[in-house]
């Protein structure tokens, strides 16, 4: 497009500044168009700040294909948005900002300041730079009866009019740092399909008992595999007093989460020790002193932490006295799980306005000159990285999808 001059600039609207929102801001105002982010919150991205105190995971090295597999379900638009911008151009964004990056042993890729915080304050200042205008402290409630967008804010109700907007609100996770999904009703009202929003990456409720709820909530169980079906992932976990959580867990959020609501429990197999098979462990298991107690056996010779001894006779109270079979539920723990854990404690939230309401520009059919981005999209993936680069990616393709739309205009 070519860059208009500032007073005949066209004007874009952007609701929500996390990491979808300020993406299309800064390719909009690159552009030469003048652009407001509206962020309901006192400050923009706080879910990225409060994502990134233990390491901001912006994006993967694995290879690309194997990358996108990672997203579900399927889109074609999804996966076009991230071939346009990959993890390399992700890494080579930061490092323009002079927040370089690096590729840690699982493959995840964190600023070497290992912070949001810096990454953050230079893309703030870039904005500012590029003249973009950021009005805090105000939510949007949708249009007004001459089609403007209607804002609420510390000075009560007001409406902005613009050329163009995008949607980046987020999903439903989170809530008190801004993704609160009170966008629903207010397209679904306007007749435009919005999958349930559904907690992803989120922990399960498991029927544990009092006494090992009590004494083992907090704790973690490291160096585990857990299985659904076919799927196999390893990781580490935590139980809850309520249930587990955790990275494995995470991996498997969706099946887990579809077997839920299908059958109204999934039944999952724990690996307790995935690196010794089971042939090796039960040679472990029999060689270990004939006096020594259950306890001891499983510490000793079956390398359980207590943690994980707790959990195994949580699920199988009476634990089989041969060592083959010992070692082999050892190997294949079944766990059930009856619940999902609220929308509210997940990480990022499934659901959302369906690909089929948008054009190939992410338009909204229903509404021309309105483009969506995010996780107010219809798609979910792991922990990872997989959620920010969607997340950037989307921005900055809605945003192309503006700058196309107001040229053909």
């Amino acid at each position: 497009m070519t860059k208009p001059s500032a007073q005949g600039a066209a004007t874009v609207a952007v609701i929500g500044g996390g990491p979808a929102g300020l993406s299309a801001a800064e390719i909009l105002a690159e552009a030469g168009l003048r652009v407001t982010v509206i962020e309901r919150m006192p400050s923009p991205a706080r879910k990225l700040l409060i994502a990134g105190r233990g390491g901001l995971n912006l994006t993967h090295s694995e290879p690309l294909e194997r990358f996108l597999a990672r997203y579900a379900p399927p889109e074609r638009r999804l996966d076009a948005a991230i071939r346009e911008f990959p993890p390399q151009a992700l890494r080579d964004w930061c490092e323009g900002l002079g927040q370089p990056t690096f590729v840690g042993s699982s493959g995840r890729v964190f600023p070497q300041a290992f912070k949001a915080s810096p990454l953050l304050r230079a893309w703030l200042a870039r904005l500012d730079r590029l003249g973009v205008t950021l009005r805090t402290r105000t939510r949007w409630t949708g249009w007004d009866a001459d089609g403007a967008l209607a804002l609420a804010g510390e000075d009560g109700p007001g409406s902005l009019r613009a050329d163009a907007t995008v949607l980046a609100l987020g999903g439903a996770s989170w809530p008190r740092l801004g993704s609160d999904g009170a966008w629903v009703p207010v397209l679904e009202a306007t007749g435009i399909s919005v999958s349930p929003l559904r907690p992803a990456n989120a922990g399960f409720t498991a029927p544990w008992s009092p006494v090992f709820a009590e004494r083992f909530a907090g704790a973690p169980l490291k160096r585990i595999a857990l299985r659904l079906g076919l799927t196999q992932v390893r990781g580490e976990a935590v139980v809850t007093t309520e249930g587990i959580e955790g990275g494995a867990v995470y991996a498997l959020s969706r099946p887990i989460r579809e077997a839920i609501e299908e059958k109204g429990e999934a039944v999952v197999t724990l690996d307790l020790r995935p690196d010794v098979d089971a042939t090796a462990l039960a040679r472990r298991i029999a060689g270990a002193r004939p006096k020594e107690s259950r306890a001891t056996i499983l510490r000793k010779a079956a390398g359980l932490s207590p943690p994980a001894a707790g959990l195994l006779r949580e699920a199988v109270r009476d634990l089989p006295a041969e060592a083959g079979a010992l070692a082999a539920l050892i190997k294949a723990v079944p766990l059930r799980l009856t619940g999902l854990r609220p929308i509210e404690r997940a990480i990022s939230s499934a659901g959302g306005v369906a690909f089929a309401d948008l054009d190939a520009r992410l338009m909204l059919r229903r509404r021309p000159g309105t483009f969506l981005a995010g996780e107010m999209l219809d798609w979910e993936a792991p922990t990872g990285g997989y959620l920010l680069q969607a997340s950037f990616a989307s921005g900055r393709a809605a945003a192309k999808g503006v700058l196309a739309w107001l040229d053909e205009r």
